[in-house]
């Protein structure tokens, strides 16, 4: 709620202090961020320690969710970079998993979308990016910045090519962090907003609570549109994840 008792859509997204920590004047205090990640961290690895310790002939329900999470992002990784792709597996279905679980746990009310923080989802683009470049260069030494050359250019077109492809692959941690925070940031604002006209139309009385139902059915329909985002944006996550580190595996054009 905003200062003077109205609707604030952005303070559910304010970091908060729960334990001041301080040592030698660095502020490394635990914040509701650092809360919801515990609880991401703690949801995603009971299901998949639970589902997979089961090995049930029939499967339960979180055997066959822990199951078909893998498949999922088994069959994303190798349809992107193949078999020898499997060697980032966990790395993607880490990052896939924790994406998609604080997207959907960020949609109960009261809770905290982690992912609507931009450092959050930046140090997870960073992170990404600093795989690339440190495998790709361990791997194929200067071959490597031939993903920066692509072949049969002409020569004198060949400085203006690299300079965008360069520029082109400095950009993907900034577009990779940004899709996802932008997405996640802007839903939530437009569940708030929904959600403060339908209490503000009931709070008015008389005529206003008749065409109260509308901005109510409105937000039931993007509460259900932001559950599809939630899914696909951790999806479009993993999946330019998997194309970035296709180029560590193959650099060449």
């Amino acid at each position: 709620m905003a200062a003077g008792g109205g609707i604030d859509p952005i303070h559910q997204f304010h970091i908060t202090n729960l334990v001041e920590l301080k040592p030698l004047g660095i502020n490394l205090s635990f914040t509701n961020t650092s809360l919801w990640m515990v609880i991401v961290l703690a949801v995603v690895s009971a299901l998949m320690i639970y589902g997979s310790s089961q090995r049930a002939v029939v499967p339960g329900r979180l055997q066959s969710l822990a199951e078909m999470t893998y498949e999922f992002v088994a069959s994303t990784l190798t349809g992107v970079m193949g078999k020898e792709g499997m060697k980032f597996f966990p790395f993607v279905f880490s990052l896939f998993m924790f994406v998609l679980a604080s997207n959907m746990l960020g949609m109960i009310p009261g809770s905290f979308t982690v992912t609507s923080q931009i450092i959050v989802t930046a140090a997870f683009a960073v992170l990404i990016m600093g795989v690339v470049v440190i495998y790709g260069v361990m791997k194929h030494g200067s071959h490597f910045l031939g993903l920066f050359v692509p072949s049969g250019v002409p020569g004198w077109l060949l400085p203006f090519i690299v300079l965008i492809e360069v520029v082109s692959f400095l950009s993907r941690p900034v577009s990779l962090s940004l899709r996802l925070f932008g997405n996640m940031l802007a839903g939530h604002i437009a569940l708030k907003v929904f959600g403060g006209f339908v209490v503000a139309l009931i709070a008015a009385g008389g005529a206003a609570t008749i065409i109260a139902p509308l901005p109510l059915l409105l937000a039931v329909a993007l509460t259900a549109m932001e559950f599809l985002v939630a899914f696909l944006q951790a999806y479009v996550f993993a999946i330019l994840t998997c194309v970035y580190l296709n180029d560590a595996l193959h650099p060449g054009h």
